[in-house]
């Protein structure tokens, strides 16, 4: 609870460079801007004069550093703004389909509609959207719990000229982890046909659907990042949410492209960053998140 006389917002020069969360213009280190105590945000002067917000800020209160605890405040709001958030995009797109389809079935039944929405079943094709981002969430959850200074995550990233988007990417001092999320319930294996006499081809089955595919939309994902990073090292992954995977083993690679769940691929990642060093984390993740903005 603020104490009396306290104000929600304060003028202060900023330590850590921000975007402003009206108009989105980036604000280098030391610009004066105004910290939002509330939201744990910073607004630019332009916006502030134009809103006429800057009644709310003491007009005899100096312009000043900010104070530890603020700074932690403004640098862990701009980090999650940079970072997206997990399933973001998936989520919408359920809500979207589902206002969608209950519209349509009150336009249908008329006065009945509200009815006739509580009684039925949403659609197979919408509901697949709910599941999805689900399992980017979850999946999202645990990849955050890595964050530190040699480790850094971004979620839910657009891939430029298209309406698709990479679920994950993980930035560690030994190269770059792109991860895409699925939950499905079956068990994920490999089967490998052709040999001597014929080619090798490897299929990944997911319970008795082939599900190759997926592999194939991992490596696509993993060019295009490395086309940004250059000779960055990018490993693909496929992260299984709620896969029936065994007790003992199970995880396994396909054409250079892990397959395996949620705390399995957290384990390979630290152990990973744990190899020499050849990656500045920071640069690579701020270039990621230019050339891929959040979906």
């Amino acid at each position: 609870m603020p104490e009396p006389g306290d104000v929600a917002d304060k003028r202060m020069k900023l330590r850590y460079a921000g975007a402003c969360r009206l108009c989105g213009t980036e604000l280098a280190a030391r610009t004066e801007a105004i910290y939002e105590r509330v939201s744990k945000t910073v607004r630019c002067l332009d916006c502030t004069s134009a809103t006429e917000d800057e009644a709310a800020v003491t007009e005899t209160e100096p312009v000043a550093e900010a104070s530890v605890e603020e700074t932690e405040a403004v640098e862990e709001a701009v980090a999650a703004e940079k970072a997206g958030v997990a399933g973001a995009s998936a989520r919408r797109e359920y809500e979207r389909r589902k206002a969608r389809d209950e519209e349509r079935l009150r336009q249908k039944w008329g006065r009945l509609g509200g009815l006739a929405v509580a009684l039925s079943e949403e659609k197979q094709s919408t509901r697949a959207w709910d599941t999805g981002a689900v399992g980017e969430e979850r999946l999202g959850a645990r990849l955050d719990g890595l964050a530190s200074d040699s480790v850094a995550v971004l979620h839910d990233r657009r891939i430029p000229g298209t309406k698709a988007n990479i679920d994950h990417m993980v930035i560690t001092a030994t190269g770059v982890w792109v991860v895409d999320a699925k939950k499905y319930k079956a068990r994920p294996t490999l089967k490998v046909e052709g040999g001597i006499f014929r080619p090798r081809v490897e299929k990944l089955l997911v319970g008795r659907r082939d599900c190759t595919k997926l592999v194939d939309g991992v490596l696509k994902q993993v060019g295009l990042v490395r086309d940004v990073v250059g000779d960055v090292p990018v490993t693909g992954a496929l992260c299984f949410v709620e896969a029936d995977f065994p007790l003992i083993g199970g995880a396994f690679a396909t054409r250079a492209v892990h397959v395996l769940w949620p705390k399995r691929l957290a384990k390979v990642i630290n152990q990973s960053s744990e190899d020499e060093i050849v990656v500045d984390v920071a640069a690579v993740h701020q270039l990621l998140a230019d050339h891929f903005p959040p979906a």
